[in-house]
C-alpha cells in the first residue's frame, strides 16, 4: 500500500500545483517537498502522473510557481552534490527531483519565451553561489552526483560507513566508472550504482535536447550553451566523465560468457547505460565551425596551459580530449569495442536467438563517424590493419538490411557516409582485397571472392532493389567504388558483372536523359572501368571479360543521339520503376537470409535535412608517384577524366578480340585463361594519375547529422517518452 499511498500523494501535490492561482513562495518548503521528499515514485510514475496538458497550464497561467518549482528541484540536487547523499532519503529526494525535471524540461525548451529561464539567475535565492546560472548550477550538480561515493561510484573509504566522503575534494579520475583509456581498474559491476548514474545521464540528455526546439539552420553556427558549458573547464570531471562514458561503451560485451539465453533469464542494466552513455557521447562531441578534423589536429598542438588562457565558448573539452588519444592501447580498445558492438547483430549460433542483440547500432556508427572524423590518428590506426574489415562488414549488412525500409534511410546516409571517408584513403582500397570468408546471412547472391566483392554485390543490391528515397546517395556509392578501384587486384566474376549491369542501366537514353545529372554516374562507372584496367589489369580477368561481352553498351553509349528530338523521344520511353531491377546474371541468395522488409506501417519514423550533392561534400585529391595527395581545382565536369571516357575500354575491346580470333579462342574458359596469363604489353596508354574525391565537412553535412542524430536519440528514449508530442522543430516525426 506504501507506494499507492506516495503515488496518491505525490498526484495530489501536482493537483495542487495545477489548481494554484496565485504564486506559492519559494520558501514554502511543506508545499514543496511534497514533490521528492516524501514519495517513492519511478521515472514513469512521474511521467504519468505529471500529465503534459498540466505542466503547460501551469507555464501559462501560473509561470512563477513553474520557475519556483524548476528552482527549488535544481537546489535540492546542489544540496544533495554538496553533501554526498550520505543517507538513503537524500539519495531518493537527488532521484526525484532528476526525475521531476526530465519531465518538465522539454516543455521549457518549447516555449520560446521561456528558453531563456535556466540562463537566468534567481533573484533572491537563499545561496548566492556567485549567482550562477540556473543551468549551470544544475550541469554541475549533475557532473558531482555522477562521481558520488555508494551512489554511483563504489566507495573508497574502508573505515566508518557512517561519514560521507568530502565529494568537493574527492578526485574523480580515481572513480572512472570502467577500465580502457586513461584508466587500469575496472571496478565491481553495481547494478544500483548503474540505474542511478541512468537516471542522471537521462537529465543530462534531456537539458543538451533544447536543440531539438530549434529549427534547421545551416547557417547558424551557434552552439548548444548546455553542451558547451558542459564540456568546457568550468566542469571539473570533464575528463573522467568523458573516459567513464566512452569505456563504459567501449567495454560492454553484450554476449559475456556466451552462455545461451542468459539475457531472457536476467536483466542486463549495464546495456541501458552503454545506450545512455554512447547518446551523452554523441551529443557532447559537436564543434562549431568548418572541418572537425582540422580543429583537432590544431588541439593536438596546443598545450594544456594554452587551453586554460582560451575561452570556454567553443573550447569542447570532449572534442579535445578525444582528439589526443593516440596511445596505440588505447585506439586498439576503442577500435574493438565499437567493432565487437557493432558485430554483435551478426553473431551466428546453432540456437536461435541464444544471444542477446543490441539495438544501438546507429549511435555506433555515429561515434565511430565522430572518431574518424576529430582523431586523424585514430583514422589511420584503423586502415593500418585488416581490422578496418571488423568494421566494414556490419556496416554493408546494415546497409543491406535497411535498404528497403524508408524509416531507416538514416541509417542508410550515416553507413554511406562512412565509407565515402574511409574510401578517401588508399589503405581502405588495399584492405578489401583480403578474401572474404565469413558466411554472415545475407540476401545477396553466393560469390568466393574479397570484400571488395562484398561490397560491389551489396550496393548492385541497394540501387537495383532499395528504396526509392535512396537514389540521391548512387552519386555517393559510386565516388566511393571510383576511390577504391586503383587498389582492387581481383574482381569476381559476380561483382564484375554487377557492375557492367549498373552501367547497362545508368546508359539507357531514358535514365540518362531524365535529370541533368544522370549522367554523373555513367562517368563514375567508366573511371572505375579505366582505373582497374590501367592499374590491376593482370588480376582482373573477369572485368575485362565482361566488358568484352557487354562491348554493344560501349557502342550504344559511343553513339548516343543528342538532338532534342531523340531525346524528346527516349523520355516518352521512361520507365516507371526507376532503373531495371533485374541484373542479367542473378544468383541465388545465401543460406538462412531473409529479403530486407519495408517498413510496418504505424512505425515513426524522424524527417531528415536534404545532404548536399556530392560535388559539395568531397573535393578531389591526385595521388602523386610518392603516394601524397595533391588537390585539384575544382572544375564544372563532373570528371577530371572525360577526355579518356569510353576511350579505353574502346581501345582494348577490337584488340582484344583479335587476339581471340586470331589464336582460335572461342570457350569462356579460354579467353579467360588467355587474359589472365597472356601478355598484352603496348596495348595500354601511359598510366593516368589516380583521382580521389575524398569527404570534405561542411555546413550542410554538419545540418543533417545533428538532425539525424537528435531524430535517432528522439525514437530511442520511449521509456519514458520524454519528447513525445512536445513542439519538437528540428525535425518531423511522421507515421509510415
Amino acid at each position: 500500500m506504501g507506494n499507492a499511498d506516495s503515488k496518491l500523494h505525490f498526484r495530489k501535490a501536482v493537483i495542487q500545483l495545477t489548481t494554484k492561482t496565485r504564486p506559492v513562495e519559494a520558501t514554502d518548503d511543506a508545499f514543496w517537498d511534497q514533490f521528492w521528499a516524501d514519495t517513492s515514485t519511478t521515472v514513469q510514475d512521474v511521467f504519468a502522473l505529471v500529465p503534459a496538458a498540466e505542466i503547460r497550464a501551469v507555464r501559462e497561467e501560473s509561470p512563477s510557481n513553474l520557475a519556483t518549482l524548476c528552482y527549488k528541484a535544481v537546489e535540492r540536487l546542489v544540496q544533495g552534490a554538496d553533501s554526498g547523499c550520505p543517507s538513503d532519503k537524500e539519495r531518493q529526494i537527488v532521484l526525484n527531483c532528476t526525475r521531476l525535471l526530465t519531465r518538465i524540461l522539454p516543455y521549457i525548451f518549447e516555449d520560446a519565451d521561456w528558453r531563456g529561464f535556466f540562463w537566468s539567475t534567481v533573484p533572491g535565492a537563499g545561496r548566492n553561489e556567485d549567482a550562477r546560472p540556473l543551468a549551470e548550477s544544475l550541469l554541475l550538480a549533475v557532473s558531482d552526483l555522477l562521481f558520488c561515493p555508494d551512489f554511483t561510484v563504489q566507495s573508497h573509504k574502508k573505515n566508518n560507513p557512517d561519514t560521507a566522503e568530502d565529494i568537493q575534494s574527492i578526485d574523480s579520475c580515481e572513480y572512472i566508472w570502467e577500465a580502457g583509456v586513461g584508466f587500469a581498474q575496472s571496478p565491481l559491476l553495481n547494478y544500483v550504482h548503474d540505474l542511478n548514474r541512468m537516471e542522471l545521464l537521462k537529465l543530462l540528455l534531456t537539458c543538451f535536447s533544447e536543440a531539438m526546439y530549434l529549427p534547421p539552420s545551416p547557417e547558424s553556427k551557434s552552439l548548444n550553451p548546455w553542451v558547451t558549458f558542459f564540456c568546457s573547464a568550468e566542469n571539473r570531471h570533464a575528463l573522467p566523465l568523458f573516459t567513464s562514458l566512452l569505456n563504459v561503451v567501449c567495454a560492454y560485451d553484450p554476449v559475456g560468457y556466451g552462455i545461451p539465453y542468459n539475457h531472457l533469464l536476467f536483466s542486463d542494466h549495464r546495456e541501458q547505460l552503454v545506450e545512455q552513455a554512447l547518446q551523452i557521447l554523441i551529443v557532447t562531441l559537436e564543434h562549431d565551425g568548418g572541418s572537425a578534423a582540422s580543429a583537432a589536429l590544431q588541439a593536438l598542438n596546443t598545450s594544456a596551459a594554452e587551453e586554460e588562457q582560451e575561452p570556454a565558448g567553443p573550447d569542447n573539452l570532449f572534442v579535445n580530449y578525444l582528439s589526443r588519444i593516440h596511445r596505440e592501447e588505447d585506439l586498439s580498445f576503442i577500435l574493438k569495442g565499437l567493432a565487437r558492438l557493432l558485430n554483435n547483430p551478426l553473431v551466428q549460433t546453432y540456437l536461435p536467438r541464444s544471444t542477446k542483440r543490441i539495438q544501438c547500432h546507429q549511435e555506433l556508427l555515429i561515434l565511430f563517424w565522430k572518431f574518424c572524423d576529430f582523431n586523424k590518428k585514430f583514422l589511420f590506426y584503423v586502415l593500418k590493419s585488416s581490422d578496418v574489415l571488423e568494421m566494414l562488414v556490419p556496416i554493408l549488412f546494415y546497409l543491406n538490411d535497411a535498404r528497403a525500409d524508408q524509416s531507416r534511410v538514416g541509417l542508410m546516409h550515416i553507413g554511406v557516409f562512412i565509407l565515402l571517408l574511409l574510401s578517401g584513403e588508399r589503405n581502405f582500397g588495399v584492405r578489401l582485397n583480403k578474401p572474404y570468408t565469413l558466411r554472415v546471412p545475407m540476401d545477396i547472391p553466393v560469390f568466393t571472392g574479397t570484400h571488395a566483392d562484398l561490397l560491389v554485390v551489396i550496393f548492385h543490391k541497394i540501387i537495383t532493389s532499395g528504396h526509392q528515397r535512396l537514389q540521391p546517395l548512387f552519386d555517393c556509392l559510386l565516388t566511393i567504388i571510383v576511390n577504391i578501384s586503383p587498389y582492387l587486384k581481383s574482381l569476381s566474376m559476380v561483382s564484375a558483372n554487377k557492375l557492367l549491369h549498373l552501367l547497362e542501366a545508368f546508359s539507357t537514353p531514358w535514365f540518362l536523359f531524365s535529370t541533368p545529372q544522370n549522367h554523373h554516374l555513367v562517368f563514375f562507372l567508366l573511371e572505375v572501368f579505366n582505373n582497374i584496367i590501367q592499374y590491376q589489369f593482370d588480376g582482373n580477368c573477369n572485368l575485362v571479360y565482361s566488358i568484352i561481352r557487354k562491348r554493344n553498351v560501349f557502342h550504344h553509349l559511343a553513339n548516343l543521339p543528342s538532338d532534342p528530338a531523340s531525346i524528346q523521344k527516349a523520355l516518352q520511353k521512361k520507365k516507371k520503376s526507376g532503373i531495371s531491377r533485374t541484373s542479367s546474371i542473378e544468383n541465388e541468395s545465401m543460406e538462412g537470409s531473409r529479403p530486407a522488409a519495408p517498413a510496418e506501417p504505424g512505425t515513426l519514423k524522424a524527417s531528415l535535412e536534404a545532404t548536399p550533392g556530392i560535388d559539395k561534400i568531397t573535393e578531389k585529391s591526385q595521388v602523386s608517384e610518392d603516394g601524397t595527395m595533391v588537390a585539384v581545382p575544382h572544375s564544372d565536369s563532373p570528371q577530371a577524366a572525360d577526355s579518356r571516357v569510353v576511350c579505353l575500354s574502346f581501345l582494348l575491346v577490337p584488340q582484344v578480340e583479335k587476339i581471340c580470333i586470331d589464336k582460335g579462342l572461342t570457350d569462356e574458359s579460354e579467353i579467360l585463361k588467355f587474359l589472365q596469363h597472356g601478355t598484352l604489353v603496348g596495348l595500354l596508354p601511359v598510366p593516368h594519375p589516380i583521382l580521389i574525391r575524398k569527404y570534405q565537412a561542411n555546413a550542410g553535412t554538419a545540418m543533417w547529422f545533428r538532425t539525424y542524430m537528435w531524430g535517432v536519440i528522439y525514437l530511442r528514449n520511449v521509456d519514458p517518452p520524454i519528447w513525445y508530442d512536445t513542439d519538437i522543430r528540428l525535425f518531423e516525426i511522421q507515421r509510415i
